[in-house]
């Protein structure tokens, strides 16, 4: 009989339930398709292709203006910043511009972040990354068309993880700020790492004990941001489901009242950002109204 590795799980099903693939036979194709509609919406949108945020060659993001932004006719308007995912360790900000002509019809400015990668860089280097990044749109936000106090955040998977561990109320990474944003949007995150760093995921991650403990959003409650949208597809693995649900019930239990939980019937964990800021859909029409643009 399989010896269990954390709770009931073996290694093997452990692992299973942290592919998010196992559950979703087309991902590749998904992210294909994401990876041609970002190059195909980087020829047809306005963009100003790696700007620098930090002194890394990896710090760098792509700005989508939303309409009339780039002329400065327009007045200030929100400003979006989409976090990738892809375990710590896959995926870049060029595959990750798929949700950029959505925001800015919706009226927004798409901010599509890279960050350096596992396992070249520690979780506490990607952390770090996101949090400088953060306060860079933050402190830029009147030359982006934008204000401070409208800056938004997205990531799915990895990506929503990194947000909610730059946004948490954990000590920060010495000579990093912490950032605040105006709303968040979290999308089949992993906040809880104890499980992580037993999985496959963790040989190129490399999660030690101090790193779980300082990188698990759930424990460093509350999130430095007012709203929180807590989304995930129905076709999630069993432990998704409940990092998921767990998360949900930390951020009410320590007051956050403006918390929407969202499942989202019929998307997996590779699809559902695909829905992001797309009118008729719940996922979008819930960023929309929570950047005040629905």
């Amino acid at each position: 009989m399989p010896v269990p590795v954390y709770g009931t799980f073996s290694q093997e099903a452990l692992d299973r339930e942290y592919s998010p693939s196992s559950l979703s036979p087309g991902f590749r194709d998904v992210l294909r398709r994401q990876a041609r509609y970002s190059a195909r919406i980087r020829s047809v949108l306005p963009c100003e292709t790696d700007v620098a945020y930090g002194p890394d060659p990896c710090e760098r993001l792509d700005f989508f203006p939303a309409p009339g932004v780039a002329g400065g006719s327009r007045g200030r308007v929100p400003v979006h910043v989409f976090v990738h995912g892809g375990h710590w360790q896959e995926s870049s900000k060029e595959e990750s511009a798929y949700a950029a002509l959505a925001v800015t019809r919706a009226g927004a400015s798409f901010v599509a972040l890279g960050y350096g990668l596992a396992p070249v860089f520690s979780m506490e280097q990607m952390v770090a990354q996101v949090a400088r990044a953060l306060c860079w749109v933050r402190e830029h936000a009147r030359e982006l068309g934008s204000r401070p106090d409208a800056v938004y955040a997205s990531g799915s998977s990895a990506g929503a993880h990194l947000i909610a561990a730059a946004l948490s109320s954990a000590p920060a990474v010495p000579g990093v700020q912490r950032p605040e944003v105006a709303g968040v949007c979290l999308m089949s995150g992993v906040y809880d790492l104890r499980p992580v760093r037993l999985s496959y995921v963790n040989r190129a991650v490399g999660l030690d004990d101090a790193a779980v403990l300082a990188y698990s959003p759930v424990e460093h409650l509350p999130l430095r941001t007012p709203r929180v949208i807590l989304a995930r597809g129905d076709r999630e693995t069993g432990e998704y489901a409940r990092q998921h649900q767990e998360f949900a019930d930390a951020l009410n239990r320590c007051g956050r009242r403006r918390v929407r939980d969202l499942v989202v019937a019929g998307r997996d964990h590779f699809a559902l950002p695909g829905d992001l800021c797309v009118p008729g859909t719940a996922l979008g029409a819930a960023v929309l109204d929570q950047m005040g643009l629905g």
